[in-house]
């Protein structure tokens, strides 16, 4: 019965110290977008002036997020009944994407959504 018990309590501290091993490097990897936008060139201010100026719209909502590999800010702006997913480049604050945002996908993390 103890052999049985021995490689089970073996293989499972293994995974316990791989898996924490892994979650470690892992939250290095990782950037709170709070402290990362004190590495942008422009405030987010004039991102959203930008966004607005290249739509021709009012924004409703901006963040700093990774795109792609390389932070961003992500504005969306207004102009009638379309809403554009603008992305500007936090060094330059030139739009460098500006697409119609045809479903809002934050809405399924709304908490105030009754259902």
């Amino acid at each position: 019965m103890k052999r049985k018990i021995v490689p089970a309590a073996i293989a499972a501290a293994v995974a316990v110290a791989i898996g924490g091993a892994y979650a470690a490097q892992q939250g290095n990897s990782k950037e709170n977008d709070a402290v990362a936008v004190t590495a942008a060139k422009i405030d987010l201010t004039q991102a959203i002036a930008s966004a607005e100026q290249h739509v021709g719209g009012k924004a409703a909502k901006a963040e700093y997020e990774r795109d792609k590999g390389r932070w961003v800010f992500d504005v969306e702006v207004v102009k009638g009944q379309v809403v554009m997913d603008v992305k500007v480049d936090p060094a330059s604050g030139k739009v460098i994407a500006a697409t119609e945002d045809k479903v809002d996908h934050d809405d399924d993390n709304d908490n105030d959504r009754k259902g």
